[in-house]
Parts: structure tokens; C-alpha cells; sequence
């Protein structure tokens, strides 16, 4: 067998390639037009392109990572480590060289187009009842005749004066409250953290005196692929704060099962996957509260969602069970913890709250949309679905409420995509392709101008066109099947088939080119057959899960959809239903709800009330393993083709009439009419 050079694989862009033993892996990173910074040009000095080197087995990417897959550290390295500092394990892109297969994750601070998280807090109306409130009280000094600690003369003023009953109180809070009641003069502001799980009142922090501040609560998103945060005022329910990062485990796998085999199959893999999620979540925390001068000490209580072998690496559970049937949880009833005991850098008292998850694969984060959505209080039947790496789907009504997981993979976020990236400046989101001339016109992030409007050079010249974000790619290939450039099958035209240059011979078959700057030195962006194939499994796999659960409710359509999550809130329902993403449905009842899993950890955050609700709604949820159900394969395969093989699609015909050619046989085709109404 020939020898190979050895195989490089960028995370999170999953851009792969081999190079000779020696090649630095900045030098191998621009080959591949991997997203890696460097100011000084490779020279040791700016430290822009500090990379992580990722060991061990890695079945995804079918390879192994064995010590010496880099070249030894070196004098440049221990240079820069020693005057300004490195975070352990990081290298310098510039002077580490690859000595065999290796996996290099980018983190997103050498990142030249840093990440645009899409997770910003919905507009909400929602009633402030939150966990932990702030008491101002007058306390009895002591007295030589009628002796008694002050613990317990501050616990009978809070009974007294707040209502409060047998509220307990840890070390650190006896440890100086003698302290901070003489300061005060007696008079001190204590927060209460007043748990609904039948834990005593409990207090968190006293303050001498009347205490005038606030305090800050989290409602986090911890998501496969991104961790959103939202920093909340715990007193006027005000968003103060709202960012996110990548989640840190993605150079373990992309998708969740990728994460859990990396567990099997690397001792302590599970332990150090919670250790880098956890400080994940403390770096985005840093950064929340930086951004807007918070004292993280003053966070003092905490909501999570996630699903559920997010959670059980969060908390530190290994999710071996949930990578094999029956998928079982360790739990799934809401946990109430201590953010010390999760080693989050928060209040050292504040407790995390984990809404329940609903079963194996449908999570917290699904729980989340439920108590944001509330399809159990709809009149008319309702599908919602949280579009992600794993898309979790709801159907219901007053009646009842189904609920199931699909794997989509991370196709729907530009992974698995030949000019596929995250949502950031330069990424093409959406696309209009002119049905008479192939034409693609598009808008990057941002710009508000499209690609041919006057000044659309001007307006990207510090981001340029760098690839297509997720929505770019749903909207890239809905249009190329209403050009008549795409046939139902999946299957791109040749240039004499469709009538346009555009479409080029790629292997043994065609490409859409949708922008070149390669004479300029800049990127070729193509839509390849292998690029509409990932997108052809990952929209079967969304619309086969509803479609499942439609079967289970006995019904052929829904009233109106509900596009949930992140990604969700950036869909054109036109584009979608073309797909068939999603079951055709009125496109005017079709709407975005945003990041409803956030939302929902807001309204848990904010209101305690909202706890009891969605624990006791997600009992009555009932869920339907897709993994077993003899339908979903059927439903998967009809959904493959472009909408979908069987099922009518007839208020999408209202709008748009696809044309029908068929490029497998070589004749001539994509020249159909269609009528269709644009939102641009």
C-alpha cells in the first residue's frame, strides 16, 4: 500500500485534507481556506493562530490522534508562553508542524470571522415570580437576659416581618453575618432563595444595611453545537446581558452520538467533555458580565436546557446508556443544584435549575419550548419544531401533546457543506436564483445590500464572501429546484440540460457555481451534488419525525407550524416547504418563534410558578421513539426527494408550481414554469 501523507481535520469547520510531515498548520489551514488568524504572517509574534490539538480515537473522522502528532514544543512557544501566557494545551498554528494524523480544533478567539450566535432573547411578557428575592430586615439586637444567637434572631425577623419560615442559612453566610449585622446596625438585606422542591427557605448573601442593587440570574441554551446565555435582572425581569459561544465539546464530534462514542472509547473522555463544557460556560459567563460591568458574584440563581447527553455531560454523568436502546436517562425529573458543585464561577450559594427532560433524546431544551410555546394550551393543532443539530419536534392541542427527536446532523448549520460555515460576517444567508436566466443574486451577514445592488463591493470589503451559513444553504437549494437547475431526485443539471453556464461538470456530476473570486485570489463558492445530498438527509430526517408523529395523531396536515430555535428564527417558509422540511401547510400559518428553548429558560428563570407548570406538562407528554418505528424509514425515504416523493403538497402549489425535469437520463429538462410569490 502507498504511503499517505498524514491527515489533517479542522474543527468546527470539519475541513480536511493531507499534507507532507513538517507543513506548518497555519500553511495547511490556508490551503484549505480554513478561518485561522495571523497578523505577523507566521513569524511566532502575534499569537493570532493558537490552535488545540485534540487526541485520541475519533470514529467520526476514522482516525487516531497519538502523542507526536504535532512537532515538540519549541523555543518560539516557550517564549511567548512564558512573557504573555497560553492556556495549556494550545500551540502556535505557525510553529507546530504535523508529524501524523491529527485533529486541530480553532477556537473562536483565532477565528478571523468570529462566531454571530443567532440566540438573542425574545421579546416576552412574562410574570416575575423568580426564585431568589431580596429582604430587607430589622433584627433584635441581643440581650444578656434573653440569650440567643443571632442566626436566630435574623431568622425570627424574617418570619416575622417577610413571612418567611424556617429559613436555613450555609457556613459562609454564619461565617459573617455578626459581621454585617453590626455594620448595618442591625439592619441587613439578606437574598432568599426560596426553592419550590420542598427545600427550606434558604439565605444566599446578606448585605450591611439597606442593600440599593440587584441581582442577576442566567438563563443558558447549552446547545450541541452553541452555548447562549442571557443575563437577567432578577428584580425587573430586564435582559441586561445576552451572548454565545461555540460550544468547546464540538471538537470531540459534531453531532451528540459522535460525543458519546468518543466516551466509549476514551477513558475519562466523558469527565474531560464536562470539564470543557463547564468551562465554556464559565468563559461565556466572563464575558456576559464584562461586557456590561456585572459582578459575577452577584448571579445568584441559574436555568439551564439542554438536551439530554448535553445534559448528562453537563452534570457529569457519562451518556453511554443513551448511545444504545432503550436510551435511558439517569433522570429525568428536573434538577435543583448547587452552581459550586457544577464548578460554575458564579455566586458560591446560587443554585442551578435543570428543567426535566422528556425522554432519551427529547430533552430540557424540548421541555424549554414546551413551556414557551405551549401547545398543550392550543386550540388548534400545532407543530413546533426546534431546528438544530438534533432538531426536537412537538405536535398538539388542548388533547394531547407528541413529541420525538430526529437526528438532522449538522448539515442545516454548514457542516458536512463543500463552502458550508457558521452563521458569521461574509456567510452567504440568503439566495434568489431568476428563473429565466440561472442568475443567483444573495446577502451576506453583515450587509443589507444584495450582490447586485450599487456598493455591495464597497459594503463587504473588510468581510468579503466567505461561504453559506445554514439558511443560505436551504435557500440556495429550494431555488435551484425552482429555477429548474435541481430535479425532484436531488440531481444538478448539466449546462446543456439547464441553459446556463453555471452548471459545470464535478466529478461524475454537476456543480452550481454561485460566486468566484479565485481569479482575485479569493474563494470559489460552489453548490456541489455531494453538498444537496447532506441536505437532502438531513430536511428527510426533520419531515420524516413529523411526519411520524402526525400518523400518531391521525391526521394528514396541522393548522400551522411553528419554526423554533435559533436557526429557525432565520428560515423562509417558502424555502423550507419546497424542501420539505417541513408539511405543507398555509404559509401565512407558518412563523418563527425564535429561540424559544431560551425563551423558555427565561420564563423558568424568572418565575417559579413556571417550574411546577412545565414538570407537570412534560409527564403528560407522550413520546415516540423514531428509532423503532417501522414508518420512519418510509417516511425518510419519500421525504429525499425534492419536496417529497408521495405526499401533495397543495397550499404550496397555491403559490409556487415546480418545474419537473429529470436529469438522470440525459434529456433535456429545467425549462418548467412556476408562479410564485417573492418576500425579498
Amino acid at each position: 500500500m502507498a504511503h499517505q501523507d498524514p491527515l489533517v481535520i479542522f474543527t468546527p469547520s470539519g475541513k480536511r485534507g493531507r499534507f507532507p510531515v513538517g507543513t506548518p498548520i497555519l500553511q495547511a489551514a490556508r490551503q484549505l481556506g480554513v478561518d485561522l488568524d495571523s497578523v505577523c504572517g507566521g513569524r511566532g509574534i502575534c499569537s493570532k493562530c493558537q490552535i488545540t490539538p485534540a487526541y485520541g480515537e475519533f470514529p467520526k473522522h476514522g482516525v487516531t490522534v497519538a502523542e507526536g502528532a504535532l512537532s515538540d514544543w519549541n523555543t518560539v512557544e516557550e517564549r511567548y508562553k512564558s512573557k504573555r501566557g497560553m492556556i495549556e494545551g494550545r500551540r502556535l498554528g505557525c510553529q507546530a508542524q504535523v508529524q501524523r494524523d491529527v485533529v486541530i480544533d480553532v477556537p473562536p478567539e483565532s477565528q478571523v470571522h468570529k462566531q454571530v450566535v443567532r440566540k438573542r432573547a425574545e421579546a416576552r411578557q412574562i410574570t416575575m415570580n423568580p426564585s431568589v428575592k431580596l429582604f430587607y430586615v430589622e433584627v433584635v439586637e441581643p440581650d444578656m437576659h434573653d440569650p440567643s444567637g443571632d442566626m436566630e434572631r435574623l431568622a425570627d425577623a424574617l418570619k416575622v416581618q417577610w413571612n418567611i419560615n424556617n429559613v436555613q442559612a450555609d457556613l459562609h453566610i454564619l461565617q459573617g453575618l455578626q459581621k454585617a449585622l453590626r455594620k448595618g446596625e442591625w439592619k441587613v438585606t439578606c437574598a432568599v432563595h426560596l426553592s419550590d422542591h420542598n427545600n427550606p427557605p434558604r439565605i444566599m448573601h446578606i448585605w450591611p444595611g439597606y442593600y440599593d442593587g440587584t441581582i442577576y440570574g442566567l438563563a443558558v441554551d447549552l446547545g450541541s453545537t452553541t452555548i447562549a446565555a442571557h443575563l437577567c435582572d432578577l428584580q425587573s425581569g430586564e435582559v441586561v446581558a445576552s451572548s454565545g459561544i461555540m460550544n468547546p465539546q464540538i471538537r470531540f464530534g459534531e453531532d451528540l452520538m459522535s460525543r458519546v462514542s468518543y466516551s466509549m472509547m476514551n477513558p475519562g473522555g466523558a469527565l474531560e467533555m464536562t470539564r470543557v463544557v463547564r468551562d465554556g460556560m464559565n468563559a461565556l459567563f466572563a464575558q456576559l458580565t464584562g461586557d456590561v460591568g456585572v459582578d459575577r458574584s452577584l448571579i445568584v440563581d441559574a436555568v439551564i436546557v439542554c438536551n439530554p447527553v448535553m445534559h448528562h455531560l453537563f452534570v457529569g454523568i457519562d451518556p453511554y446508556e443513551l448511545g444504545q436502546a432503550p436510551f435511558a436517562l439517569a433522570t429525568s425529573n428536573a434538577l435543583d443544584l448547587r452552581a459550586a458543585d457544577l464548578d460554575l464561577e458564579i455566586h458560591p450559594a446560587a443554585h442551578v435549575y435543570i428543567l426535566p427532560c422528556i425522554a432519551g433524546h427529547v430533552g430540557a431544551d424540548a421541555a424549554a419550548v414546551a413551556l414557551s410555546e405551549a401547545p398543550n394550551r392550543s386550540a388548534d393543532l400545532m407543530l413546533v419544531v426546534d431546528v438544530g443539530t438534533n432538531a426536537e419536534i412537538l405536535l398538539g392541542n388542548t388533547e394531547r401533546v407528541l413529541a420525538c427527536s430526529s437526528p438532522t446532523g449538522p448539515a442545516f448549520e454548514g457542516a458536512q457543506i463543500s463552502s458550508g460555515q457558521r452563521a458569521a460576517p461574509g456567510a452567504i444567508e440568503r439566495v434568489v436564483i431568476d428563473p429565466a436566466s440561472k442568475e443567483p443574486r444573495f446577502r451576506v451577514i453583515g450587509s443589507d445590500l444584495w450582490s447586485d445592488d450599487p456598493g455591495f463591493a464597497e459594503a463587504i470589503a473588510t468581510t468579503g464572501v466567505t461561504g453559506i451559513c445554514g439558511s443560505g444553504i436551504i435557500e440556495v437549494v429550494a431555488e435551484m429546484r425552482m429555477a429548474g437547475l435541481l430535479d425532484a431526485s436531488g440531481l444538478i443539471g448539466s449546462a446543456e440540460q439547464t441553459g446556463t453556464g453555471r452548471c459545470f461538470p464535478d466529478g461524475r456530476t454537476n456543480s452550481y457555481l454561485l460566486w468566484d473570486q479565485s481569479a482575485e485570489g479569493g474563494p470559489k463558492i460552489t453548490v456541489t451534488n455531494g453538498d444537496i445530498r447532506a441536505i437532502q438527509m438531513a430536511k428527510a430526517a426533520l419531515y420524516s419525525g413529523a411526519r411520524l408523529l402526525m400518523d400518531k395523531f391521525g391526521v394528514d396536515a396541522v393548522d400551522r407550524i411553528v419554526l423554533a430555535g435559533a436557526f429557525g428564527a432565520h428560515i423562509s417558509p417558502l424555502h423550507a416547504m419546497v424542501l420539505g422540511m417541513i408539511p405543507d401547510c398555509p404559509l401565512d400559518k407558518v412563523t418563527s418563534a425564535g429561540n424559544a428553548a431560551g425563551t423558555g429558560a427565561r420564563i423558568a428563570l424568572l418565575n417559579l410558578d413556571a417550574r411546577t407548570e412545565i414538570e407537570e406538562t412534560v409527564r403528560r407528554i407522550h413520546k415516540v421513539e423514531t428509532a423503532i418505528e417501522p414508518r420512519f424509514q418510509e417516511h425518510f425515504i419519500n421525504a429525499s426527494a425534492i419536496p417529497n416523493a408521495v405526499e401533495p403538497f397543495p397550499e404550496l402549489a397555491l403559490v409556487t408550481t415546480l418545474p419537473e425535469p429529470s436529469f438522470n437520463t440525459g434529456g433535456e429538462g429545467g425549462d418548467g414554469t412556476r408562479r410564485r410569490r417573492r418576500r425579498d
